[in-house]
């Protein structure tokens, strides 16, 4: 009936009646995704009346609310059918400014068209193989870029942003050949960690270092949404950046890097806002070649030296073992290096953890992650070592009894997902310098078992890569305790069985 009603007007009625109709329409279904088959008909008419709406000289809020009633019906599928023509497909292009390379964004009040145009094109490209396709045809990626290049340091319309990227994102997912356009052709890379840069408001002190407020206001909404999108995009940009990096391309890379290292170190609106926008940094990092994630650390200036040194004078002189990570002015410290990035990303992780679910999707990125970093950076793996697996003093326990960070990972070591369980070990096999002994010592023969017997290493030794030859000091407590501990038990008893 809803649908009778309105096709009647559109076709028949002038611009305040279909705005009316419409309006009652969009307020009536704005939270509908499924429909009734028996009405599937009147509804292509009507999506195919509103077309024909659209091409003609109508006031703007008449434009806003027929588009409103398109993007609901673009959630159906079989609508889209008969009405995702070319000619369609290029009216929503010319109302979303993407037709128009010289055309400025001067008119505010031609915004919320613009918006709701994105909105259409979403759903129709999302939801049909035709538009897809389509898309190509029509160069819809260029057009885009094209789009945010006007709008990238204009913050007052970051809503065409938001669903310009999102549009880009849903075209390179769909379309692994619109990647490599945008990687190359359309230089996304770069235009895209400048959209993250303005969304974040960056002030750069040096080339790869930004200023960070600790005490500045979170990101907005809009902002969050902004940069959620952008990463997203980005993610499948560079998906397959570690297969082509070049040495040209490091700048780039470490750009990205510095950016995303800003973005771990702000905050959004909400907890949940903040963990999905570190949840995709994560997730893009990933794609970074892991030699230009240097940046994620960084020298401490002449000011923070002088404090780091102040607060390493006040420690306890019997707390030497732990003085190279120190805490001053919210800034984590490690051998004069900033690691605050780092250890966001491992608080990042312990929290994934403590989730108990989705392991494989929200876990492993990030312990992936950190595994190369500390392969790569002997600064971020020794300071994750410190954090992880400091100097054991208690050796009455098993290694995975306990709620620190070392017994949830020991845990994982027998989770009964196999990617899960092989990447806690790695990181873990990777913090002990890829030494078994080193390695026994924290997680305990039966944890490591798994590990060591796909290496070959049973019967001790080390795993392929170098590290370097810093000391693995023993406290006096773990050197007294070791004939009894768990570990040294669990290692006699299996050399007993040989």
């Amino acid at each position: 009936m809803d649908e009778e009603r309105a096709l009647y007007i559109v076709r028949a009625g002038e611009a305040g009646a279909i705005e009316r109709v419409l309006r009652d329409y969009s307020d009536k279904h704005r939270a509908t995704f499924k429909f009734e088959s028996t009405d599937e008909d009147k509804r292509k008419k009507l999506c195919e009346g509103i077309f024909k709406v659209l091409i003609k000289d109508i006031p703007t809020t008449c434009q806003v609310s027929c588009l409103e009633v398109l993007r609901i019906l673009s959630r159906d599928k079989k609508v889209l059918v008969p009405v995702t023509t070319k000619e369609n497909m290029q009216i929503l292009l010319r109302l979303a400014k993407l037709n128009e390379l010289d055309d400025s964004l001067e008119k505010v009040s031609e915004f919320p068209v613009i918006v709701e145009s994105l909105k259409c094109l979403c759903n129709i490209v999302f939801n049909s193989q035709m538009a897809q396709q389509l898309s190509l045809e029509l160069n819809l990626a260029a057009k885009l870029c094209n789009l945010l290049r006007k709008c990238k340091d204009r913050k007052f319309i970051n809503d065409i942003k938001c669903f310009d990227l999102r549009l880009l994102f849903l075209l390179s997912l769909l379309h692994t050949d619109i990647r490599s356009q945008l990687r190359y052709e359309l230089q996304g890379l770069p235009l895209l960690t400048q959209i993250l840069e303005s969304a974040f408001s960056i002030k750069w002190t040096d080339e790869y270092e930004s200023a960070i407020d600790h005490n500045g206001p979170p990101l907005s909404p809009q902002e969050t949404d902004c940069a959620i999108e952008a990463l997203k995009a980005l993610f499948n940009v560079t998906v397959d950046s570690w297969k082509v990096h070049k040495e040209s391309d490091s700048h780039q890379f470490r750009v990205m890097a510095a950016v995303l290292r800003h973005c771990l170190l702000i905050v959004g609106p909400t907890e949940d806002k903040t963990e999905e926008l570190h949840s995709n940094a994560v997730n893009l990092l990933s794609n970074v070649p892991v030699s230009c994630l240097d940046v994620l650390i960084c020298p401490l200036t002449h000011e923070e030296t002088a404090q780091e040194a102040t607060t390493l004078d006040e420690l306890p002189s019997n707390k030497t073992a732990e003085k190279e990570t120190v805490l001053k002015n919210n800034t984590m410290v490690y051998n004069g290096m900033n690691m605050e990035a780092i250890h966001v990303l491992l608080n990042f992780m312990e929290k994934r953890i403590d989730k108990g679910s989705s392991y494989r999707e929200g876990l492993t990125p990030v312990l992936s992650l950190l595994t190369e970093c500390s392969r790569a950076h002997r600064n971020i793996r020794k300071f994750l070592k410190d954090q992880v697996l400091p100097p054991l003093r208690d050796v009455t326990n098993r290694p995975e009894v306990g709620s620190t960070v070392r017994n949830k990972l020991v845990r994982l070591m027998t989770h009964v997902d196999l990617g899960v369980k092989q990447i806690a070990a790695e990181f873990l096999f990777v913090l002990c310098k890829e030494r078994v002994d080193s390695l026994l010592k924290y997680t305990g023969y039966g944890n490591a078992a798994g590990l060591l017997a796909a290496r070959g290493l049973l019967a001790g030794g080390r795993g392929d890569n170098w590290y370097s030859e810093d000391e693995d000091t023993d406290t006096e407590e773990y050197k007294n305790a070791k004939p009894n501990s768990i570990e040294f038990e669990e290692r006699s008893h299996l050399s007993r069985g040989k």
